[in-house]
């Protein structure tokens, strides 16, 4: 007999192991003991065959920021197959039935990292977040000047110290996580090595920080924070200021970053790398929370949904807006309620992901044949999408 269910306390070992099979790393007898204490198996969703698990995934309780608003969102982790159950739909199942419990969480949004993008796609997940990675040899680093009265202290590394700093440039992407303190302490930084060091401005006001491992000549930056360019310039000086210890310096940014433009020679490694996938995965409860882009005498839009796994995101809904179009009174219509078809748009949920997560406009996917209806309606549904760039600086 085949079962999907969540795991009961005495399967967690069962389900490290298959973790430890699928990605190929090994816990020790304390770790395994830690994270029996840390996972709570109501998170993890198991495929069972004849009682034995076969497949699991887990979904993790996190929150994200969009448009400058905090949204529940599911993290889908640590899917995994036992080899000789594979390629017989168990992954599949297993995700639209995440899908029915993030749903009855309020979780309106997912994310994931796939380990294929076509895999995922086929269950409507779609990119939404690249970033940049540079690697800068230590002659062609920055040569800023300090801000007077400016300062860099190294700290603690602690989530209480830098979350201030973090929420606030978080706030001003899509797709960043909002962390909390046990993410902060027992996941973020306890797995990683290295040094935190917080600037600070004339005024006494933090405004970034700089997370960083110096190891055999190579400075790898888990993570550079700044609110302005006064605390970027600081920053970097202080990276520059290590060149006595280094050869080069790694360092992962938003794909909007102008570091290039600003050094004497911008002429280094610079990758750029697609990451994680997102899907909405309430339409009507999404778009009833979303921050639209304020503007005058903001026309209503029908959107027509077509989402293969998720039946209740079928349809067409209306959006009638308010509050100088920032905000939308959202109602899904019968059949009846439905207007011509020359008033709508229609495109899958991938695209709707895409667009509404900002990482993608509506001209574009109208170009690609991704988004139907006229270039009148294309045009107020790219209006009234708020211009964000999208990024996440966390993994799970």
């Amino acid at each position: 007999m085949n079962e999907i269910r969540t795991l009961r306390q005495e399967e967690l070992l069962e389900s490290f192991s298959l973790s430890e099979f699928a990605f190929q790393y090994e816990l020790t007898a304390e770790e395994k003991a830690e994270r029996i204490g840390s996972t709570d198996p109501n998170q993890v969703w198991g495929y069972f065959v004849d009682g034995a698990m076969a497949a699991k995934l887990t979904v993790l309780n996190f929150r994200t920021w969009l448009n400058g608003k905090s949204f529940a969102m599911g993290g889908i982790a640590g899917v995994a197959t036992w080899p000789e159950y594979r390629r017989n739909g168990m992954v599949g199942q297993l995700l639209v039935q995440a899908l029915k419990a993030m749903r009855e969480q309020g979780q309106t949004i997912s994310f994931l990292a796939p380990f294929k993008f076509e895999f995922y796609r086929k269950y409507g997940w779609e990119t939404y977040v690249d970033y940049l990675k540079y690697e800068i040899p230590v002659d062609k680093l920055p040569k800023f000047q300090a801000a007077e009265g400016s300062s860099i202290l190294r700290v603690a590394k602690s989530g209480e110290i830098l979350d201030p700093i973090y929420a606030k440039f978080a706030k001003a992407y899509n797709g960043m996580m909002e962390r909390d303190a046990d993410w902060w302490n027992n996941r973020y930084l306890k797995f990683k090595k290295g040094t935190a060091a917080v600037y600070t401005n004339a005024q006494g006001e933090q405004r970034g920080y700089v997370f960083y491992q110096i190891k055999d000549s190579l400075a790898t930056i888990h993570e550079l924070v700044f609110l302005d360019e006064e605390a970027r310039r600081g920053l970097w000086k202080f990276i520059a200021d290590h060149d006595s210890m280094i050869t080069k310096v790694e360092v992962k940014a938003p794909v909007d970053d102008q570091l290039p433009f600003l050094l004497h020679d911008p002429k280094f490694k610079q990758e750029k790398i697609t990451y994680f996938s997102a899907r909405i995965v309430d339409v009507e409860a999404f778009l009833t929370e979303y921050v639209f882009e304020a503007r005058d005498g903001a026309e209503t839009i029908y959107l027509h949904i077509s989402d293969t796994h998720a039946d209740w995101n079928k349809g067409v809904y209306r959006l009638q807006f308010t509050d100088n179009g920032k905000a939308a009174v959202v109602a899904k219509l019968s059949e009846d309620e439905i207007p011509a078809g020359d008033h709508l748009l229609s495109c899958n949920i991938q695209t709707l992901t895409a667009l509404f997560m900002g990482y993608q406009k509506a001209g574009f996917m109208a170009r690609i044949e991704r988004l139907q209806g006229s270039e009148e309606l294309v045009s107020r549904l790219e209006d009234a999408i708020p211009r964000r760039i999208t990024y996440l600086a966390d993994f799970f």
